[in-house]
């Protein structure tokens, strides 16, 4: 049976073997400090109000450890900030990805936190309403349901759904063993004789 640390090992940009563009989170969306670790694990879908945060300060106390809470959040507000990722951290949540925007960045930064948003924001929001938890949301353009399986890194953000999990997996790995197999050379020589042919095929010339 497959688990979150046999999916953290192949790239997002693997994914794409098994996965449609439309499983890819918008590229805006991407890492707040350099060389954050790649992160996988089951999505905690979280939909922020208009100008509130609630839902997500509520949700890192119901997560659970290994998850990833993933939030559609107004970009306008911050929707969390350094103690937020700390406690967040201390439940053994594997990180935030949030169509939204944070603060307190040097904090997180030290805290080694993964956080995947727009930027960040000085300003938060409001603490005023909640939104029901594990509810399908969007996040960068991708429809998210709770149990998805998110790989994030620097490549980008794959959200995989349940039911396509093991194909991607197997698909992506496989990919991932072939590069790995593989010299420069042979990969080159491969490279050009697919791109040769394909120019053939369209009738091109030099």
């Amino acid at each position: 049976m497959l688990t979150m640390a046999d999916f953290v090992k192949v790239s997002p940009c693997e994914y794409s073997e098994g996965l449609g563009r439309e499983q890819f989170v918008d590229g805006a969306i991407r890492e707040l400090w350099p060389q954050m670790p790649r992160i996988a694990g089951p999505a905690f879908t979280v939909k922020c109000a208009k100008g509130d945060h609630l839902s997500l300060h509520a949700a890192i106390y119901r997560a659970a450890p290994g998850d990833i809470i993933v939030v559609q959040a107004d970009p306008d507000f911050a929707s969390a900030g350094g103690n937020v990722c700390a406690i967040a951290q201390q439940r053994g949540i594997s990180g935030f990805v949030i169509d939204g925007v944070i603060r307190d960045l040097a904090e997180v930064r030290e805290l080694q936190f993964p956080v995947y948003a727009r930027g960040v924001m000085p300003k938060p929001a409001k603490k005023e309403q909640i939104l029901p938890f594990n509810q399908p949301i969007v996040c960068g353009g991708v429809r998210v349901c709770a149990g998805d399986i998110i790989v994030a890194d620097e490549e980008g953000i794959a959200v995989i759904p349940q039911e396509l999990a093991e194909e991607a997996y197997r698909l992506g790995k496989a990919r991932t063993d072939k590069d790995a197999a593989m010299s420069l050379s042979e990969w080159r020589a491969a490279h050009e004789a697919k791109i040769e042919a394909t120019l053939k095929a369209l009738g091109f010339e030099d």
